[in-house]
């Protein structure tokens, strides 16, 4: 597992999803996080969303990788990884 510390995954709410994805960044490390991870593991259906909400109302330093990852039934596709780095976000980055 990803994450080794418990978090409530039944939370559907924007600011649960948003404090999810930010714990799974912060253990992830240079790794990052995946669209499909996210999916998979924390429950989150739509991380883009969550990851816009980091950025811009939190300040969270957070890039995107285009990668191709393999789904659960074996289909190849073109996802996001979410990485986070020191410092605070900068539009212009």
């Amino acid at each position: 597992m990803i994450n080794s510390r418990p978090v409530e995954i039944a939370n559907t709410a924007a600011k649960a999803q948003c404090f999810r994805l930010l714990t799974a960044l912060e253990e992830a490390g240079d790794r990052g996080i995946s669209t499909l991870e996210a999916r998979d593991y924390f429950n989150i259906l739509a991380p883009a969303p969550r990851v816009h909400e980091l950025r811009w109302d939190h300040g969270k330093n957070i890039i995107t990788r285009r990668v191709k990852e393999y789904n659960a039934q074996g289909h190849p596709h073109l996802v996001g990884r979410y990485i986070l780095l020191p410092g605070a976000w900068r539009a212009q980055q």
